[in-house]
Formats: structure tokens, C-alpha cells, sequence
């Protein structure tokens, strides 16, 4: 259970604003998982729209992060004619949830955000934008949906295991001395811990 980042409302900034000449509004919204947990979602999209229809890209956040992490790409995303879409995974920000999985769950939350774009009927082509947990959960959805137009990957890790092993390896680096039997020991408690409580195995991820 990491930290939960906790904001307002109003750090996701005004409703209504102008860029580039252009008036843009955000709307927020909320969907339900597979798991009917709650998910809250903004959507930040033209006020005039000169098609029906128009790309959507969706931004994913990190681990201990929320949906806030996408307000920075908004220039470059709305000047490419895209609406963005950025949404709090299950276990993070204000959406419902008590563990976080690194993907393996938010795989499902992230199908039930495109499930929403193409059901309401406003969106063409969907691309994913994440980062970390992310850019892993772009990954774990993707290959099994060949709708998604592209993939924006930022520090993806390529299993879970191999990323606890190189985050002992850099504390290594910087001093901190832990022999391999304990790192072994503490990744079997942990995956014991994680199947027990989360229902989900790190050694899949």
C-alpha cells in the first residue's frame, strides 16, 4: 500500500481556458471497474468541436501519483487536435480501492476508460500515454487490444521482480549492504503477503 496522493479538485485547474486562441473545458466524471470499484476521470476537450469525432489520448499515472501527473502534457496534446483523458487507477487518488497492483489489475481499470470512449461514440483513434505503473499497464492492456493507435511508454520496468532486484542493487550502490538470502526471504514474504491480501502474484507481473 503506498502512499495516496491526496488533492483537490480545483489543483486540476479551471474548468473553461484558452490556448492557443482556442476555448477548452474539462469535465470530470466517474466510471465503475470489473471489480465495481469507483474510478474518477477528467477529460479536458475543445469547446467547439470542429468534428464529431476526434482522437483521445489517455494519460496514466504512476505508483503513489494520480491523475493530476497529466495536466502537464495538455499544450501538446490539445494543440495536436486530441482531447486528453486522465483518470486515478483503483488504490490511487480519490478513486476506491485498497492496494495498488502495478498493473495487474489497473489493466482492467484502464478497459474500462476505453470501453467508456467508444460506447459514448465521441472518440476516433485512442492512444495511451503512461508513465511507470502507467506505461506497464499500457503494455499489459495493448497486447490485448489491437484498437489502441499507439503507446507512449515512460519507465516502464519489464517484470516486478527484476525491478525489486535492481532497487536492492542501487541501495547497494549507494552503501547499504543487504546479503542475497534476505533479499530472497523478503521477496517470498511479500509474494505471500501480495496473493494473500491483493489476490494477485508479483511473480506474473
Amino acid at each position: 500500500r503506498p502512499p495516496r496522493c491526496n488533492y483537490m479538485a480545483d489543483h486540476l485547474g479551471p474548468p473553461l481556458f484558452t490556448l492557443g486562441g482556442k476555448k477548452f473545458q474539462r469535465s470530470d466524471f466517474e466510471l465503475r471497474n470489473s471489480r465495481g470499484l469507483k474510478l474518477v476521470c477528467s477529460r479536458w476537450s475543445p469547446v467547439q468541436r470542429s468534428n464529431d469525432v476526434l482522437p483521445c489520448v489517455i494519460y496514466m499515472h504512476g505508483n503513489s501519483s494520480a491523475r493530476l501527473e497529466g495536466i502537464p502534457q495538455l499544450t501538446t496534446v490539445l494543440s495536436l487536435g486530441a482531447t486528453l483523458l486522465s483518470f486515478d487507477f483503483s488504490g490511487s487518488g480519490q478513486s476506491e480501492g485498497d492496494y495498488v497492483s502495478l498493473g495487474a489489475y489497473e489493466k482492467d481499470d484502464l478497459k474500462a476508460v476505453i470501453e467508456f470512449l467508444r460506447e459514448e461514440g465521441q472518440t476516433s483513434s485512442i492512444a495511451l500515454w503512461g508513465r511507470s505503473m502507467g506505461a506497464a499497464t499500457s503494455l499489459l492492456h495493448g497486447e490485448r487490444d489491437p484498437s489502441i493507435a499507439g503507446m507512449i511508454l515512460d519507465s516502464a520496468f519489464s517484470d516486478l521482480l527484476t525491478l525489486a532486484e535492481e532497487i536492492v542493487d542501487k541501495g547497494r550502490k549507494n552503501g547499504l549492504f543487504v546479503p542475497g538470502f534476505v533479499v530472497y526471504i523478503a521477496i517470498r514474504w511479500i509474494r505471500s503477503s501480495v496473493l494473500k491480501t491483493a489476490k494477485f502474484d508479483i511473480r506474473t507481473l
